[in-house]
């Protein structure tokens, strides 16, 4: 995000890095350790912010409001530049993307006038022609919503994806080789502490741990639906970071902060997310740790805390 910057406000950035590392190191044990940046991309919801040809770009979607699908699409914007490079994929949101080689692969579900439906693969190398193949088949009457990918420990691809089924919302799993042909991990249902709301995630796997941030629904003391995150060694024991929630609304970001997505640039990472009301307004912000992603994950873990433990395994 800051190639196109000139020598002032690379100045600029890096006195800001300076204060937001000062701030980091004297936060509390219990403070999340991301820092908010003081500007928003506007109009925004689901989103990954990827490198890409070494290039970092952002792939979004667009959904007006109502449940109509009319006008829906999904697109990219070169970071860079603040500029949108392609438009593809109408009828669909609820966009994700992974990155292999010089391949920009799009998971999205269909969104039709009954609710989002199945989710679908989207892959391109240059981006102007995008193919497009059933990933996750939605089973009866079950909606499907936002999806995550990542390589894992043992070889080939996770994807974490969001169902209205059994918990609205929920999310549940599956893997594949080659991130076209997916199969479903049977009997595993992230449901978080209490049976409850565990919408959108966005997962990761930094050995031993796969880590997952996702949205959880109103608490008690906090304001509006805030982001949990989570981690386990084997997607059937999870621990809950003591420092949930990671994020949540400040000032000017109503009563979300919803649908993160995050990548690593030049040795920072930063959290992508969604602020608004869930229902008639939200904006696209940024938030950022001064490390590396795997250090973040880490600092959200710290040893010796006491961690509230959940299984996904069902009957």
């Amino acid at each position: 995000m800051m190639g196109g910057m000139n020598d002032a406000m690379r100045l600029l950035v890096g006195m800001v890095l300076v204060v937001l590392a000062c701030q980091l190191a004297s936060a509390g044990e219990e403070d999340s350790p991301l820092i908010k940046l003081p500007f928003s991309f506007g109009r925004g919801m689901e989103n990954t912010p990827v490198l890409f040809d070494n290039r970092p770009l952002l792939v979004a979607n667009y959904r007006p409001a109502g449940a109509s699908p009319e006008g829906t699409y999904l697109y990219l914007i070169d970071l860079r530049t603040g500029q949108e490079l392609t438009r593809f994929g109408e009828g669909h949101s609820f966009v994700s993307a992974f990155v292999r080689g010089n391949e920009l692969h799009v998971f999205a579900s269909e969104y039709t006038e009954d609710w989002a439906q199945s989710i679908y693969h989207f892959v391109s190398t240059g981006l102007k022609t995008w193919p497009r193949t059933l990933a996750i088949p939605r089973e009866g009457v079950e909606h499907l919503f936002n999806c995550s990918v990542c390589e894992h420990g043992e070889g080939g691809y996770l994807m974490a994806y969001e169902s209205n089924l059994p918990v609205q919302f929920c999310f549940k799993f599956a893997r594949s080789a080659d991130l076209v042909t997916w199969e479903k991990i049977p009997g595993l249902v992230f449901t978080g502490e209490n049976n409850e709301y565990s919408a959108c995630p966005v997962l990761r796997y930094f050995e031993p741990y796969y880590y997952v941030i996702y949205l959880h629904a109103a608490i008690p003391g906090h304001k509006g639906w805030v982001s949990f995150l989570a981690r386990s060694k084997d997607l059937v024991a999870w621990e809950l970071s003591p420092k949930n929630p990671i994020l949540e609304a400040g000032p000017g970001e109503g009563i979300n902060n919803s649908d993160v997505d995050l990548f690593e640039y030049e040795g920072n990472t930063y959290l992508y997310y969604a602020t608004g009301d869930q229902a008639t307004w939200g904006a696209l912000n940024v938030a950022m740790y001064p490390g590396p992603m795997n250090v973040f994950y880490e600092s959200c873990f710290p040893a010796k805390a006491d961690m509230v433990r959940i299984s996904t395994k069902r009957d």
